[in-house]
């Protein structure tokens, strides 16, 4: 530990003329909670695959997920717990309920994204504990399950290879056909059944009639033959409906002998995930789809009309069939919405739910303290309370869009762009209510740039095709590779000097020149800097100090530059990882910086790299940190994007200066205040004024020099106590009290 910091007794050299004697130091510090720990925060994770509610006690509902197994809830939705005991599989793709013994539930899993499905698993206690339920079944992906209303220990299991059929509540099962299509979808004739409809993936829908054994399909009128989801009217059983994977909706009136299309008011060519009937009003019907929310039509799907979670990925629904009104969905990355007035209004119902998105990008807005937009892998989630709670703003986007990078305009924050895997980049103007397309359509963008004097100016970098510059707002694109390496080459970062616009340095990673390379004339010429034959992951520059960049690299840990790039050394020292996704200056005290290492959470170093110490109370262990950011208004929150784990964040506590010296230099007349935690953008104030002293030079977080000459001189009169306060950006502050001069 060093020696407390004193008050030099003696000053050297020729200008050194007196110092102020300090006599009293008064700190203002806010007190936050969750200090230097950090937090998850979200966005809601995964995938809903499937839900189901129980029939007698309609406050308790399952929901299987895509690779954190079932949850559990026993109040309507308002929290869930994991129900994963005895589970050999995460991966839930399908769920029942026996009706006459509703703690009697099965779960269908299949492989997904790696994690494998081990078949279809029982419980009888309510989802306390799971058997597996496979003798006889060859499948270990099971794609659908019903249950015989009138013989509930009678199931049917729809697989990748055909139908399977148990009477035995699961204990043993036989095959009953269909082998040749995955089943996607089954329905029952709750009047007769032994009536079995299955939707299938190419085959269009079958129809059986007694109990499966024998199976005939069903397609007048199915143009399209990727049957999704099926449903059938519990009044009219003849009445059915056909959900498919691009061709939108089918209704048939004659049992499935004929069917016609009803999408009016659908998107064109809609693929419908999930689909739902109000029980006593069979005429109203729920749609779910990956792209617009949930839709809802009450002339039995004439019409349909969008409701309130448009720009959701909703793949799963339910109804509580005591309380019509009461309706569930599902979503990708945003966890369970609930309503209780037919889908006029919804709820987030998240709380116990996993936080596994996978964070790619992260920007905080300039000038709205707490408001974080997050690129996941299911669209644009925006918090507005520091990442407490999470909005999906996807509404424009892609289906499912896997966002890589994001940027937003430093003076219209309202404005954010977007780029999405294999579409492209789009465009808010309304702060991610609604996108559009811009005029780039490259399909591999890694990482955006503004201007930040110019925002209309951005560039792209991609892992195809070098850097892109836009002076339109992402109208109309060129390319600006001239001296970039670009064959066998991925522009994996970029950054612009603030100070000097045109200046910026592009990061590059790939088997021949990875580097980071600059250029002076707003990207028309690339000059290689002195970091070659190194691969590059990210880059950030000081934002007081633009000549002072960083990189962090695959292999070689992170790296400096004072020098505007032409020299470089490895900074090290406390970091025992090599390779570094994501760095982040505090723009308040730019010696403190922040690095993410594969693997390795987040360090954190408050001496511009010298020394480096991990900084991962909190986060899970061994966690991947893709991307980080600081809150723009109160640099005090640092938020860590992660592979999986969703978003974290950490608030510091407000660290006051601390001034140790006042030293009065001549010629002209100023003021050197010495010591430490002196924040970029710091204000002094002398006596009672209300308006900071102008002009201060901030030199470094350990050196601040007040100008102004004799106007300075005379605001400090002969033998009477002088107060100086200084004020941090974040708040902290001291005063000090000393004689004049």
């Amino acid at each position: 530990m060093g020696q407390p910091h004193r008050v030099n007794e003696r000053l050297h050299g020729p200008v050194a003329r007196w110092v102020v004697l300090l006599i009293a130091v008064a700190v203002s510090v806010d007190c936050l909670a969750g200090l230097n720990s950090w937090s998850s925060n979200g966005p809601p994770g995964g995938i809903i695959q499937a839900l189901a509610v129980d029939p007698i006690t309609p406050t308790t509902l399952y929901a299987g997920t895509n690779a954190n197994g079932a949850f559990k809830s026993v109040d309507g939705g308002s929290t869930w717990s994991a129900a994963n005991a005895g589970l050999t599989s995460v991966s839930i793709t399908c769920l029942a309920i026996d009706p006459s013994t509703p703690s009697t539930v099965y779960l269908g899993t299949a492989s997904y994204s790696g994690v494998a499905g081990t078949g279809i698993f029982k419980s009888t206690d309510g989802g306390e504990t799971w058997t597996a339920a496979n003798a006889g079944l060859p499948s270990s992906d099971i794609l659908s399950l019903a249950i015989d209303p009138a013989a509930p220990t009678t199931l049917f299991a729809g697989t990748q290879g055909g139908l399977f059929a148990s009477s035995d509540g699961a204990t043993t099962w036989r095959s009953l056909g269909l082998s040749s299509v995955p089943v996607l979808a089954l329905a029952i004739d709750p009047t007769d059944p032994i009536t079995l409809y299955a939707g299938t993936n190419g085959g269009g829908v079958f129809m059986s009639t007694d109990g499966g054994f024998t199976w005939a399909p069903l397609n007048t009128g199915l143009t399209w033959k990727l049957v999704c989801t099926l449903t059938i009217s519990p009044l009219i059983p003849s009445t059915l409906y056909a959900g498919t994977n691009g061709g939108g909706l089918f209704r048939s009136e004659d049992g499935g002998q004929t069917w016609v299309a009803i999408n009016t008011g659908l998107p064109n060519n809609a693929w419908i995930t999930s689909l739902t009937m109000d029980p006593s009003t069979p005429s109203t019907l729920y749609a779910g789809t990956p792209c617009c929310g949930v839709f809802i039509s009450t002339d039995g799907g004439a019409t349909w009309t969008a409701t309130g979670l448009t720009g959701n990925s909703v793949y799963a629904l339910a109804i509580a069939s005591s309380t019509p009104t009461r309706l569930y969905a599902g979503t990708v990355c945003a966890g369970i919405f609930t309503s209780s007035d037919n889908g006029v209004s919804w709820t987030e119902s998240v709380s116990g739910l996993p936080t596994d998105s996978f964070i790619n990008a992260l920007v905080t807005d300039p000038l709205a303290p707490g408001t974080v937009y997050a690129g996941t892998t299911g669209g644009v989630f925006k918090s507005m309370d520091g990442g407490s709670t999470w909005t999906q703003t996807s509404n424009g986007l892609p289906v499912a869009s896997r966002i890589y990078a994001l940027a937003i305009d430093p003076l219209e924050p309202r404005t954010v762009y977007a780029s999405v895997q294999y579409a492209g980049l789009f465009k808010t103007v309304d702060g991610g209510s609604t996108w559009v397309t811009t005029g780039c359509t490259n399909p591999q963008i890694v990482a955006l740039a503004i201007n930040p004097a110019t925002p209309t100016t951005l560039y792209a970098a991609t892992a195809c095709c070098g850097v892109l510059k836009s002076k339109d707002g992402g109208g109309t694109w060129i390319p600006m590779n001239n001296g970039l390496p670009i064959s066998n080459n991925v522009v994996e970062a970029l950054a612009v000097n603030p100070s000097i616009p045109t200046t910026l340095y592009a990061g590059t990673h790939g088997t021949v020149a990875g580097g980071v390379f600059q250029s002076a004339d707003g990207g028309n010429s690339w000059t290689a800097t002195g970091l070659v034959n190194v691969n590059v992951l990210t880059l950030a520059l000081d934002p007081s100090t633009p000549t002072t960049l960083y990189a962090g690299t695959d292999g070689e840990g992170v790296v400096k530059s004072t020098d505007g790039g032409n020299s470089w050394a490895a900074i090290n020292r406390g970091l025992p990882y090599s390779s570094v996704s994501a760095l982040a200056i505090n723009p308040s005290s730019p010696t403190t910086l922040y690095a993410a290492p594969l693997g390795g959470g987040v360090f954190e170093s408050t001496s511009g790299g010298a020394m480096w110490s991990a900084l991962n109370t909190g986060l899970p262990t061994h966690t991947s940190v893709l991307a980080l950011a600081i809150g723009s208004t109160s640099p005090r929150t640092l938020y860590s994007g992660t592979y999986g784990a969703g978003v974290f964040s950490m608030t510091f506590p407000v660290q006051p200066p601390l001034v140790t010296s006042l030293v009065k230099l001549s010629g002209p007349f100023r003021i050197v205040a010495n010591g430490s935690g002196l924040e970029s953008g710091i204000e002094v104030y002398i006596n009672d004024s209300t308006e900071a002293w102008n002009p201060v030079a901030w030199k470094s977080a350990t050196k601040l020099v007040l100008k102004g000459g004799a106007s300075l001189k005379a605001e400090i009169p002969p033998e009477t106590p002088t107060t100086f306060t200084f004020v941090n950006p974040d708040g902290g502050s001291t005063s000090v009290n000393g004689w004049s001069w």
